[in-house]
């Protein structure tokens, strides 16, 4: 055999052994499973302070001590603050259970990072690492931390005797107690918000620094890859110091992003979107109260954090190259969470409802999309959702928000990789959980207190009744509703009608014809009687064409409002407390106003066109619910449960 021969003969041999390993890379990643539990809001119930005998609220059921919020603050917050201490638990039993080795925590995962609950939180993790195995990988919030650096703070709404307010602070004279209604301040500095360094020494072993198992460990500043890389080098990467960065000019703050190997083949990108902007550019720049809260993501990143889009870049490159699966996550979304509603929200509701602040731009996606990322899942609005993005040069990012378990639908995401690029998304929602009641007799006796007191507006206490952590969640949002959505986010004159319409009204107007707005037609039926008896036939019609009946629609615009919630909040999942047939019957009323036209002379109705484009848009979006993603095409497909 000539030389020419030999030569080819060994390169075929050299190809077919790197690709056999390839194969093998690609083999041992089918099956990997990954878990995402966002939006935690960790308060440690039963934790203790360092430097206060204060223990909480005598819990009569257990004879336990419990660090309690009242249920008041509970229900006009987005999120729960007490009972997802148990959904956290029951997740994490779940995960164990289903012998899922990799966890990753989008951020928010403690209250405000206050030490106490930051000492609870890697209490649990590392229980959780040490029992099952289990490896946890963190990236920031903007609860935790609040601001770059530590601040004092506190909170007013803890549950204390005799069911009264029990004030908690860290600094004494941050506030004054109304001691007819509350108790005495505690003080603690454990009630105090760490920044970025506190957070991260105390979770460090969950992804932020480096360990000897990482196959490899990076961030933005660090100045080696993976075909060099050494723990030594990563150790010194990770030191927060060498992970600081200009925000603004004078201004330096910490990044704490990276990168991570867990596995063979596998790249975890843990992206740090927070971003704080000095308020004025004379402040203190070590006080976090020189700073501007970092609520707003990566709107703020493209103007003020843009190191953030060359690393991705970079990484995604190397990542490429070298044949690794990378999955990208962060606190907060990178494509509208709205199911591209936002328009219709801005113009039904106003430019600052809804937090349409949060809402990143289109060019935040076009931007990671183009700089490598094919996937990534964020948190921070506490819903269910799916995004798709694909720019002019033809690359797309599929963005998945998970769900808090601090709210409804409380539920994790879980990631399967899959062969040929194909990853497999589920969505596990946290239905049934132990000890989720064990604080009710705490609120029986806070609703006591505060029906003496003759308050106004109190919660209703049949949440005391719910079953289970579902329905009790989905009881928080229908209060949530009542005593601030209804208050806070619609225009007077929408509410109004909304909440004095039947569902067979509605169906009757949306056939009407006549030159009046609907409010002043519901006022003055008789003048329209011909006009209504017309819409009524039509009406009728059209639910048979639709194989409806008038039971169907037996419901209010309450009703209404809170489904419109529950599919904004839970996507696909809002099916499970929405019937299909009111669903249906949702949809022919989305037809009927849609088909109108326009008229700016009848505000209710340009304003009922809207709340049913943006509703149709909530119900017949991208899955959210069960489905794979083509990381290599971007294609979405819906699997059944």
């Amino acid at each position: 055999m000539n030389s020419k021969y030999i030569s080819v003969y060994i390169l075929s041999i050299f190809i077919f052994f790197n690709f056999s390993i390839s194969a093998q890379k690609i083999k041992n990643l089918n099956g990997t499973q990954i878990a995402f539990l966002s939006d935690v809001h960790l308060q440690d119930l039963f934790g203790g302070f360092s430097d206060s005998d204060y223990k909480g609220v005598l819990n009569p059921k257990t004879g336990q001590y419990a660090l309690v919020r009242t249920m008041s603050s509970q229900l006009h917050s987005t999120r729960i603050f007490n009972e997802n201490y148990f959904a956290f638990l029951a997740a994490l039993e779940d995960i164990a259970k289903r012998k899922i080795k990799y966890v990753a925590l989008p951020g928010d995962y403690t209250d405000d990072g206050q030490p106490i609950h930051v000492r609870g939180l890697a209490k649990i993790l590392n229980e959780y690492q040490k029992k099952y195995g289990i490896e946890f990988f963190i990236t920031t919030g903007n609860h935790d931390p609040v601001g770059p650096f530590a601040q004092e703070s506190g909170k007013e709404d803890f549950l204390g005797k005799e069911g009264k307010s029990q004030p908690i602070y860290s600094k004494d004279g941050m506030y004054t107690p109304n001691l007819h209604i509350e108790q005495p301040v505690v003080l603690t500095a454990d009630i105090a918000k760490m920044g970025y360094l506190g957070i991260t020494d105390n979770l460090k072993g969950f992804g932020f620094y480096p360990n000897k198992n990482y196959k490899f460990w990076a961030t933005p500043f660090s100045h080696y890859t993976n075909e060099n890389y050494s723990f030594e080098k990563a150790a010194e990467s990770a030191k927060l110091f060498n992970r600081m960065y200009e925000v603004a000019p004078g201004y330096q703050v910490p990044d704490v992003s990276y990168v991570v190997e867990p596995i063979e083949g596998l790249w975890l990108m843990a992206i740090d979107g927070n971003v704080y902007i000095p308020k004025k550019m004379n402040g203190d720049p070590k006080d976090s109260k020189s700073y501007s809260e970092a609520s707003t993501g990566y709107n703020n990143v493209l103007s003020n954090k843009k190191h953030l889009i060359k690393w991705v870049e970079e990484i995604s490159a190397q990542a490429k190259k070298q044949g690794k699966t990378l999955v990208a996550f962060s606190h907060f979304p990178m494509i509208d969470f709205n199911d591209d509603a936002s328009s219709e929200i801005k113009e039904l509701l106003g430019p600052n409802k809804w937090q349409l602040n949060r809402v990143p731009v289109e060019e935040v996606a076009q931007l990671f999309a183009d700089a490598g990322l094919k996937i990534h899942f964020g948190g921070h609005m506490h819903i269910n959702d799916t995004g798709v993005r694909t720019t002019q040069k033809g690359n797309t990012l599929v963005n998945i928000q998970t769900p808090s378990l601090a709210a409804y639908i409380p539920a994790y995401k879980l990631l399967t990789l899959k062969k040929d690029n194909v990853v497999d998304i589920q969505t596990i929602t946290i239905d049934n959980v132990p000890r989720y009641d064990e604080l009710f007799d705490l609120y029986k006796m806070e609703y006591q207190f505060l029906e003496s007191q003759n308050s106004k507006d109190i919660w209703n206490i049949d949440i005391l009744n719910t079953k289970n952590y579902h329905d009790f969640t989905d009881f928080h949002l229908k209060e949530l509703v009542r005593l601030r959505f209804l208050k806070d986010d619609w225009p007077s004159e929408f509410k109004d009608f909304i909440l004095n319409v039947s569902a067979k009204d509605l169906l009757v107007l949306a056939n009407i014809q006549a030159d009046q707005d609907f409010d002043f037609i519901l006022k003055n039926k008789t003048q329209f009687e011909k006009e209504w008896k017309t819409a009524e036939m039509k009406s009728q019609q059209i639910l048979a064409q639709n194989k409806l009946t008038n039971e169907d629609f037996n419901w209010t615009g309450n009703d209404l409002l809170i489904d419109f919630y529950r599919f904004r909040s839970a996507d696909e999942l809002a099916f499970a407390d929405v019937s299909e047939r009111r669903t249906a019957a949702y949809k022919v009323l989305a037809k009927l106003f849609l088909d109108t036209k326009d008229d700016v002379s009848k505000p209710l109705q340009k304003q009922m066109k809207l709340f049913f484009s943006i509703l149709e848009k909530f119900m017949h979006e991208v899955p959210a619910d069960h489905f794979t993603v083509n990381l290599h095409t971007g294609e979405i497909n819906r699997k059944e449960r």
